[in-house]
């Protein structure tokens, strides 16, 4: 039986940031990955010979290398990699579009969005930049009872449809609740967001897990593919081995799950520990379409945004929709719409849209398949009157579901944002056991980056 200082579940970006860390100051330290590459939600896959990623629509937290206490920055140096290195591109706009009369357009530049809401609503401008203010001065991570940030938001700016159209992108980046968001949350996703906003770094998701995976072994790391995790072993209220489905054991001194919440506690039932995963299972996933297109249809298409937020829904509301999806809402994306990023003779136009776990789960194979072609064709139908058609120029294209979620990520019910419930300071009922990522409270790729470096600053090296 192997052993290990550090045993870290999940080669996602959470993972492998925990994973570089601990190897920056020589501990011995094995990350765990069930699949054949890293990446987790943001990884990769070939189809007809192109490289397609999942997840990478946009990072979000952008910050040039001089903003040294930038959550990106920071993220870098404490990774011991160069931020100046590191190219980006950055969005050219993006839109939250509910109707004609009601879109407002943001950038990376604060000053579009103000502008955008004085032109639509102008009686609300001041309020909205009292509500600037107050996010960049408000503490997120202080642990603090669930608090709604509708309730908030209603006092802070009288107006329920501005409410919601700010309301809407931050959702459907980072919001494992129905009708709702927490209000910590909320502030950590405007800024995300409207105050730091939306890149990419040159080169594909591939590129990023190499070099992450690169710096990770040449501190010494080690990392095994095709190794899922079966249940952990616990004496004395810690967790003693890892036992992973081929039998095999790992001793270890402490352990970092990036599993999930849910999957974690699985891990832990084998001790007669009370199960409690449907407590912290999330309820929303969502379908996602990936359409390839021939460059040419860029002159057809509403395609000059990065991203397009839109809604149609009246009353608007966040939640898992009674059909297997709903298509009058949703993202879509042009991942290759970002500054000084050039595009081939093909370009990827990203459509996602809510979905409903439990509907998807119960459709057989002959149905599941069909259920994904009627779906996209509502979907296209739905986004072309918003972008133009292009339901007949597509060249390749593919559909997940919240079953592909599930398969590919571990999340319970395909919940890509995780537990409603989060574990702020990343601690669980074992000693040494500590959770990172999404189920910890952070977000997106930085933010998911971030939590695994946090749990091991605050746990493994204030405790060592």
């Amino acid at each position: 039986m192997g052993s290990y200082d550090q045993v870290i579940i999940g080669g996602g970006l959470s993972g492998l940031a925990a994973g570089i860390r601990l190897a920056r100051f020589g501990y011995k330290v094995l990350i765990l990955e069930k699949h054949a590459i890293p990446g987790g939600l943001n990884s990769y896959y070939f189809r007809q010979g192109r490289l397609l990623e999942t997840g990478l629509h946009a990072m979000t937290n952008f910050a040039p290398p001089e903003s040294k206490a930038a959550p990106l920055n920071r993220l870098f140096r404490q990774l011991k990699l160069s931020r100046k290195k590191f190219s980006t591109h950055q969005q050219l706009r993006s839109t939250i579009y509910f109707s004609d009369n009601y879109s407002l357009s943001f950038s990376n530049d604060l000053g579009l969005l103000s502008s955008e809401v004085e032109r639509v609503f102008p009686e609300s401008i001041d309020r909205f930049t009292a509500l600037v203010e107050l996010v960049r001065s408000h503490d997120p991570f202080v642990n603090r009872p669930w608090i709604s940030a509708k309730d908030r938001l209603r006092d802070l700016l009288d107006n329920e449809r501005l409410m919601n159209m700010l309301l809407w992108p931050l959702m459907m980046y980072g919001n494992c609740n129905e009708h709702d968001m927490d209000f910590d949350q909320f502030v950590i996703m405007f800024q995300s967001v409207y105050l730091e906003g939306f890149f990419r770094p040159a080169g594909t998701i591939k590129d990023f897990l190499e070099m992450l995976l690169d710096h990770y072994r040449s501190l010494g790391g080690e990392i095994r593919f095709r190794a899922p995790v079966k249940h952990f072993r616990i004496r004395d209220e810690q967790v003693d081995t890892v036992v992973l489905e081929s039998g095999e054991e790992i001793g270890c001194g402490q352990v970092i799950s990036t599993a999930g919440y849910p999957a974690t506690l699985q891990f832990m039932t084998s001790n007669q520990h009370p199960v409690e995963a449907d407590k912290y299972s999330g309820r929303m996933s969502f379908v996602e379409i990936i359409n390839v297109l021939p460059v040419a249809c860029r002159k057809t298409l509403r395609s000059d945004e990065t991203i397009i937020f839109y809604n149609l829904d009246e009353p608007f509301d966040y939640r898992r929709p009674d059909q297997a999806v709903n298509v009058n809402c949703g993202v879509i994306c042009f991942p290759e719409n970002f500054h000084d990023l050039e595009v081939g003779s093909e370009f990827q136009l990203r459509v996602t849209h809510p979905a409903n776990y439990d509907i998807w789960k119960s459709f057989g194979p002959d149905e599941y398949a069909e259920q994904k072609k009627l779906w996209t064709v509502r979907s296209s139908a739905v986004v072309g009157e918003i972008i133009g058609n292009y339901r007949q120029k597509v060249v390749y294209q593919d559909v997940f579901t919240p079953i592909t979620i599930e398969k590919f990520t571990g999340k319970a019910n395909g919940a890509i944002y995780g537990s409603p419930i989060k574990l702020k300071d990343g601690t669980t009922s074992i000693a040494n056991l500590f959770v990172a990522g999404t189920d910890q409270g952070y977000l997106g790729i930085v933010g998911a980056m971030l939590s695994g470096v946090t749990m091991v600053n605050n746990h493994i090296f204030e405790q060592n």
